[in-house]
């Protein structure tokens, strides 16, 4: 009974490698897939409706909503204007909180291609909010700008901001 159960499991273990019984290959295999499953769960997405952006700019509003995005199907990305809602702002700003307003999105997790091969993402969603004609509110611009929004027209952005990527 015993060697029957023996070759039975072994006999198991080589189907799930398909057919190897090298017992290396069996950890190499395991590793490849567990990286491989860490990478699925990394993958970034398209700011949409709900999504909570960050305010880089200093026109009083810390923290948005997503409400729609004006460009896309499946959502925004980089330099993409999106109508937001402001759910946490400073007691003197200019913006309040449940406020309606535009913003540009200037910092995205989403990976974004340039023409050179290389790709540009960033840590967070950040967002700089502007009026209905596209002026941003605030006066100043913090952290890193993608060069991505002078195609987008969004220059004014640029010259407010200190450093573009």
């Amino acid at each position: 009974m015993a060697g029957f159960l023996a070759s039975k499991c072994s006999h198991v273990g080589r189907s799930l490698l398909g057919g190897l019984g090298n017992k290396l290959s069996a950890t190499v295999s395991t590793q490849h897939e567990m990286a491989n499953n860490s990478f699925l769960s990394q993958i970034r997405s398209f700011i949409q409706m709900r999504t909570v952006l960050k305010v880089v700019d200093n026109s009083g509003a810390k923290k948005v909503m997503c409400i729609q995005a004006l460009k896309g199907k499946k959502g925004a990305r980089l330099g993409d204007t999106i109508v937001a809602s402001v759910k946490e702002a400073y007691p003197n700003g200019k913006v309040k909180k449940g406020k309606v307003v535009y913003g540009v999105v200037v910092r995205a997790a989403m990976q974004k291609g340039r023409c050179d091969g290389s790709e540009v993402k960033f840590d967070d969603n950040a967002v700089v909010l502007v009026d209905k004609q596209g002026q941003p509110i605030g006066t100043r611009v913090f952290g890193p700008v993608p060069h991505e929004l002078r195609r987008k027209k969004h220059v004014k952005i640029l010259s407010l901001a200190g450093h573009i990527a």
